[in-house]
């Protein structure tokens, strides 16, 4: 199965739970997706997620000077986004129970 697939359709959640540990600029979310397991996420894929996330109202920005670089900006979670975590991630969370069940089920032939 192509695990790329799959996070595209998770990529919002993703994004939103990372953010909600803390807030962070693009390429942190990115290698914070990594760390967690995420290894195939792309950063242009993160970073118009991010975009795509604050231009809806879910997510809030600021930018914060950099001693390394150009000035990053940083994306946070506001009401929007916490409640977009919730449902997202209760929607997962039945999804993925009711793959298991499936999964379990299945007999060898």
């Amino acid at each position: 199965m192509d695990s790329t697939q799959l996070l595209k359709g998770v990529l919002d959640l993703a994004v939103l739970a990372v953010l909600d540990e803390r807030d962070g600029y693009g390429y942190d979310v990115v290698r914070r997706l990594r760390e967690a397991g995420l290894e195939d996420v792309g950063d242009a894929s993160v970073y118009g997620t991010l975009r795509r996330l604050f231009k809806a109202g879910a997510l809030t920005s600021y930018v914060v000077a950099s001693d390394e670089g150009p000035h990053r900006k940083y994306y946070g979670l506001n009401d929007v986004g916490r409640d977009q975590l919730a449902s997202s991630a209760a929607t997962w969370t039945a999804f993925a129970a009711t793959m298991a069940d499936l999964l379990k089920e299945r007999r060898p032939s």
